[in-house]
């Protein structure tokens, strides 16, 4: 006879993921706002806009608590089967309409431009208007419309042959892009268990944390960020370079780069960490050579075969991200907090001018921050400063988009500590509700003195429980040391 199957309990919470996904996805074509493009379906629910939005958050949540049950229960599963829950859960997004932000309409403009024979490093969306694509840009968030792309060239250049495949049609060409970006996620599927392996933790958790989680679901595939095919490709070459295939792992990092620049750092990181392992300094300037020709080959055949030149390379792709004044940026939060003060105390100070320095001053501490982390990286622990650094890059940055985060955690993902913490889980769920579907953040620039007030309980914590560790290791090593000394 055979077996009864057995029901487990980790398909109860993937089954509860996927119905969370699917109600979010399905009713979340309600809630997109006026302008939006018509996707190719609407939610026909027979309730009014407020049981809508009901509904969909309680798709959100059910995904957020599937996520986390699954966590309680994740040394039990099989990498097989968790790639099988991520592509379950993952579905419904890949062919809902883009939530939690329009940045795909962005990148079709851009692309369009590309597409047309126009350099989109030079030309804004809102050319398009004289271009008879106002369909096209119609769909752009009218915040952008009018700034050039911060991307890098290999990316807009998929999009314009994309673009030249589905025409006019949004639609498709949003679904195209997610698949694009759905190659990233692939990529973490495949790389990060490998790389969690390499550092001796467990691949299973790292994977549930760098692909399954509601960060990566609601913040990279369900908007189509291109953040996810960067972070893929990025994870990729790090897994290879920690194997001792530093050049593969740099050539993989570079074409990464060429997606968003934010990956650019990872080629820095895995020379040094290569150039540690040379014998004497000569070994270590033909590593450095071999690396920059490597770089420099893979981004000027790229910027060639695009046609796009070296227009990418410019301020753009570091000053577009700070035209956002978010109150969850620390930067924001602090500038805006102090701006404010002094505003009723009589006190002239132009909010967003102060905003800027504090900008400027967070991202200079966390350049030094990162030459700090660059300066002692090893191979041994490359994936913990890396995975710092653009954990620091994304709090450090103009902007503190949650996606983001997703830079480092695909990394830190398989670091001990990072697996154990509590903190980390939180931390993976609470953006899954402070931004709503039509991509607005819910908490206003006015709440910047309680986010600032939140950031300095939190840094209160961390750097108590630093000291405590800190201070409890003389006593672990004394007493480690009187344990041998009595046997």
């Amino acid at each position: 006879m055979r077996a009864p199957v057995r029901w487990s309990p980790t398909w109860g919470w993937a089954a509860l993921g996927l119905a969370g996904s699917a109600l979010a996805a399905f009713t979340g074509s309600r809630l997109l706002g006026s302008g939006a493009v018509r996707w190719w379906y609407t939610a026909g629910l027979p309730t009014g806009h407020v049981a809508a939005k009901i509904l969909f958050w309680l798709g959100i949540a059910s995904l957020c608590v599937a996520w986390l049950g699954l966590g309680r229960r994740v040394e039990q599963a099989r990498l097989p089967h968790l790639w099988a829950i991520g592509a379950l859960w993952c579905l419904p997004f890949l062919i809902g309409p883009p939530l939690f932000s329009h940045d795909v309409y962005s990148y079709l403009a851009q692309g369009t431009l590309v597409h047309l024979g126009h350099s989109p490093y030079h030309d804004a969306p809102a050319t398009l208007a004289r271009l008879h694509h106002q369909h096209v840009l119609s769909a752009v968030d009218p915040f952008w419309r009018k700034t050039t792309a911060p991307y890098g060239p290999l990316f807009l250049g998929v999009i314009s042959l994309m673009v030249g495949a589905t025409g006019s049609h949004l639609v498709a060409g949003a679904v195209a892009i997610r698949l694009l970006d759905g190659l990233g996620i692939v990529l973490l599927g495949v790389f990060v268990p490998r790389l969690a392996r390499a550092v001796g933790t467990d691949p299973r958790r790292a994977l549930w944390l760098a692909m399954l989680s509601p960060l990566v679901l609601l913040q990279l595939i369900s908007p189509a960020h291109n953040d996810a095919l960067m972070v893929g490709l990025m994870v990729a070459g790090v897994a290879f370079a920690h194997e001792r295939r530093p050049l593969v792992g740099i050539a993989l990092c570079a074409v990464a780069a060429t997606v968003k620049v934010p990956a650019i750092a990872a080629i820095a990181f895995v020379l040094v960490a290569w150039a540690r392992t040379l014998p004497d300094n000569r070994e270590r300037l033909i590593a450095v050579g071999k690396a920059a020709g490597v770089t420099v080959a893979i981004g000027a055949a790229v910027t060639v075969v695009t046609g796009l030149g070296l227009a990418w390379i410019s301020t753009g792709l570091f000053n577009t991200p700070g035209r956002v004044r978010l109150s969850i940026t620390p930067a924001t939060a602090l500038g805006y907090t102090i701006a404010h003060a002094l505003h009723h105390v009589s006190v002239p100070l132009n909010g967003k001018h102060f905003e800027a320095t504090m900008s400027h001053v967070t991202f200079a501490i966390t350049a030094a921050i990162g030459l700090l982390l660059l300066y002692r990286t090893r191979f041994e622990n490359l994936v913990r400063q890396l995975g710092l650094l653009l954990v620091g890059i994304a709090i450090g940055g103009p902007a503190a988009w949650p996606w983001y985060f997703t830079w480092g955690l695909a990394l830190l993902a398989g670091w001990p500590s990072v697996q154990r913490s509590q903190w980390i889980a939180i931390a993976v769920v609470v953006p899954a509700f402070i931004i709503i579907p039509n991509g607005q953040l819910a908490l206003t620039l006015s709440l910047s003195p309680y986010m600032l007030l939140l950031y300095l309980v939190l840094l209160a914590i961390a750097g108590r429980r630093w000291w405590s560790r800190r201070g409890a290791l003389p006593r672990s090593s004394s007493g480690a040391a009187s344990v041998l000394a009595h046997r």
